[in-house]
């Protein structure tokens, strides 16, 4: 099964397959998306927490006739069986890796064999992939990379392990109440409340925002404020970046007519992430979690 030809293999991916009678609830009472519900061939973006309410893994949760693919990161997903397995308890289900099941991007709905959803944090990304090989994918052309950083990065799309670290990040602070990641209607799942705090009672005043360099800006580099650390710059597209960022202190700065530089270019915030800082901070405390 070859991937077609607008499509770009993501070696960093890995399956692992959740199955069995109680599959459905098992997954739904931990993780942070309403996933029991779901219908065969729809897919929902999610994460596991911590208890504290970080993200420890993300993945796309979908569904098969055999009971749910989580599509997550490579390095991970062994770690992420464990974890599963740690919840099991009495319930009635199976976890494992699922070897020779690959991960590939593509705008296109592919044709051919393979289960493809579209994913869910914004159409723009068009479809995921899960195809069936001996052989690992490709390498990607450098162009079909570079258009998906491109489209991350025009809508403020995060992608963990560039853009925020897991179990390091809060999920506000990577952009999961924005991009479907997150129900804030269902059950309880694991850090559940840290993240309804964050949502209805505080302000979150640091996450992955878009900024715009007067030249091209280099993914790693500390954001500065005079001397001061105040973010890293993440996924890159020649002057235009997501980065994790202190809202407050971009916001000082902008007021006082301060300049931000990385890897000593200037660069500015989305002027849209700073006035909505701004509002929210009128009405509601801003907390340490």
């Amino acid at each position: 099964m070859q991937p077609i030809d607008d499509s770009l293999p993501l070696p960093c991916r890995s399956v692992v397959s959740v199955t069995g009678a109680d599959a459905a609830g098992f997954l739904d009472n931990l993780v942070t998306n309403a996933v029991d519900a779901l219908s065969i061939g729809d897919a929902r973006f999610a994460a596991l927490l911590t208890p504290q309410g970080k993200i420890a893994f993300e993945f796309f949760v979908l569904r098969t006739s055999e009971g749910f693919l989580l599509d997550t990161a490579r390095g991970a997903a062994a770690d992420l069986v464990k974890r599963l397995t740690m919840y099991r308890l009495r319930a009635k289900v199976v976890i494992g890796d699922v070897a020779g099941v690959h991960v590939v991007v593509s705008q296109r709905a592919p044709q051919g064999d393979g289960l493809a959803f579209a994913d869910p944090r914004h159409a723009s990304l068009g479809f995921r992939w899960l195809m069936r090989s001996d052989a690992p994918p490709n390498a990607a052309e450098p162009s079909i990379a570079a258009d998906h950083a491109r489209r991350r990065v025009a809508h403020g799309i995060p992608e963990a392990g560039v853009d925020y670290a897991l179990g390091e990040t809060f999920p506000h602070e990577a952009c999961y109440d924005r991009f479907n990641g997150v129900s804030f209607k269902k059950g309880c799942f694991v850090g559940q409340e840290v993240v309804a705090r964050m949502q209805n009672k505080t302000v979150v005043r640091k996450r992955v925002v878009k900024v715009f360099g007067e030249a091209a800006l280099p993914s790693g580099t500390p954001v500065l404020h005079g001397q001061g650390e105040i973010g890293r710059i993440g996924t890159v597209d020649g002057g235009n970046a997501l980065a994790m960022l202190r809202l407050d202190r971009a916001l000082e700065a902008r007021n006082k007519g301060e300049p931000l530089m990385a890897g000593g270019i200037m660069l500015t915030v989305d002027p849209h992430e700073l006035s909505s800082y701004e509002t929210a901070i009128a009405t509601r405390p801003v907390i340490d979690l």
